[in-house]
């Protein structure tokens, strides 16, 4: 009978977060160069050579490819033969190595986790409890798959209960459109087909942490029907055009992976899950011996793909930026912003908001007259860093606050990433401001532009507290205009039907 020793779970648990913070999975990195060789629309060529050249700093310096560092998910196989120390508690001792994972020193991971979630949302400070899944399986040994899973992909999963006639293609597409670019494509669907409702959502978990395997199955074509489903949804999902970024492009997804279960004959329960241009999973198995310990993959394996900025790229002076200028600039058009800019997210948002209904004053140092606010939640800095990571996060989010942060702070304008509502768009076109996107996956790359950092106000958010950025050629596109046009309806449109990226 094998023993399974405390430290060994904690410490392969730990080192398995670590690992995939930095090491983008290699079969993902395979999968996004052939889709950067392949891509026609130069917008989404150039927000996947920012992702490709972001992974790879982020594997030789050893930094969260995201600034979003996920909530953890644990599928844990246990063998029947396996022995446990005395006392142990499989979900505390992953649990633990989830702690140490997000306070190591030299690379500290942002705790994002928040506790009474539709109370006080007080964060947890260490990104613990993880999510874990147990099951007993034949064997001596014990398996376990970890992701951690960003909150921008995981906000778009999507469950249905169709009936037994419905078309689950139809259903997909029509839930992949609605996603719009707040996952963060290009990445990777999970399915989940039948049993009940949670064991949908389940599978569809799941099956995201399969490899990358696209290219051989549509070379040697399906044998089944899961595997037909498979390609004619990754087929019709980039056909829509969306792209990278939702830019407008040919790859949108990079895999499609389906798991199923038998159900109810009256009932067909589907889920859909995606995982970002972030994707981090990592595998291990304990035998006794010790901790698993990750194998660092080799440079050599990162494609050729080295990101600059556009040498047309419009160069920004945030210090002196008007209204009339801001009033030039295009959908699609690249800018490097220089100067300073105030970051908040949703919590400080909230907190903003409810100052100008109350006809108070915002807290001293957080002035947005002829300003930008990012949207940015960022990790805590290492060594002589200004800022750790600090990609944009999911601007929608921000939309039931544009209008009052618009009309009563002066602001110019917004960073973040993915689309903005309809209301949001109103907001922006009736009080000339513009909408900017910085690429979500690429956080590393953005922070390298971030020269000083410092906190203004609400330091007891955490992550989301009201930073002051000193920026010098921050990269971002224009997303909305100050007439209320968006790149991410005309993008799409002009790569919609045009091509599907083959293997």
């Amino acid at each position: 009978m094998t023993l399974i020793r405390n430290e060994d779970l904690i410490a392969s648990v730990a080192d398995a977060l670590q690992f995939m913070s930095y090491y983008h999975p290699l079969d993902f990195i395979r999968a996004l160069g052939d889709a950067h060789a392949l891509e026609q629309s130069p917008a989404a060529k150039d927000a996947i050579a920012q992702i490709l050249t972001n992974s790879r700093m982020c594997a030789e310096g050893r930094r969260p490819i995201c600034q979003d560092t996920g909530i953890v998910v644990v599928f844990v196989d246990v063998g029947t033969s396996v022995q446990w120390e005395p006392g142990a508690d499989i979900e505390m001792l992953i649990n633990e190595g989830v702690r140490r994972a997000y306070g190591f020193e030299q690379n500290p991971l942002r705790a994002s986790i928040v506790a009474d979630p539709a109370g006080s949302r007080r964060n947890t400070r260490d990104n613990t409890p993880a999510v874990i899944h147990v099951r007993l399986v034949p064997g001596d040994k014990v398996g376990v798959r970890l992701a951690a899973k960003g909150g921008g992909s995981e906000n778009k999963a999507q469950l249905a209960m169709l009936n037994p006639s419905d078309d689950i293609v139809e259903w997909v597409l029509s839930a992949v459109a609605d996603m719009g670019a707040g996952w963060c494509p290009p990445g990777v669907l999970g399915i989940g087909i039948g049993g009940t409702a949670e064991k949908a959502v389940l599978l569809a978990k799941e099956a995201l942490m399969d490899e990358i395997d696209m290219p051989a199955l549509k070379a040697r074509g399906p044998q089944n029907r899961l595997e037909q489903l498979r390609i004619e949804i990754y087929d019709k999902v980039n056909a829509l055009g969306i792209g990278a970024q939702g830019l407008g492009g040919l790859s949108t997804v990079l895999d499609v992976k389906i798991l199923d279960y038998p159900t109810h004959a009256a009932s067909l329960p589907v889920a859909v899950i995606p995982n970002c241009a972030a994707t981090r999973h990592a595998h291990f198995v304990l035998d006794g011996s010790g901790p698993a310990l990750q194998t660092p993959p080799s440079l050599a394996d990162w494609p050729e793909v080295s990101w600059s900025p556009d040498p047309q790229a419009r160069h920004i002076n945030l210090e002196t930026l008007t209204a009339t200028e801001i009033a030039e600039w295009r959908p699609g058009e690249t800018l490097l912003l220089s100067g300073k800019l105030l970051t908040g997210r949703d919590a400080a948002h909230k907190r903003i908001t409810e100052l100008l209904k109350n006809g108070q004053p915002l807290p001293q140092g957080v002035d947005f007259r002829n300003r930008f606010i990012y949207y940015v939640g960022p990790v805590d800095p290492v060594g002589d860093e200004a800022v750790g990571p600090a990609g944009p996060t999911t601007a929608t989010r921000m939309d039931k606050f544009t209008e009052s942060m618009l009309s009563g702070t002066g602001l110019l304008g917004m960073i973040g990433k993915a689309e903005r509502g309809e209301a949001a768009i109103e907001a922006i076109r009736r009080h000339h401001a513009v909408y900017l996107i910085a690429v979500g996956g690429a956080a590393y790359l953005v922070a390298k532009s971030i020269k000083s950092a410092r906190v203004v106000a609400f330091a007891d958010l955490g992550m989301e507290a009201i930073y002051e950025f000193e920026v010098k050629d921050m990269p971002v596109t224009v997303a909305v205009d100050v007439n209320g046009a968006s790149i991410h309806d005309i993008g799409p449109a002009q790569w919609r039907g045009i091509g599907i990226r083959s293997a």
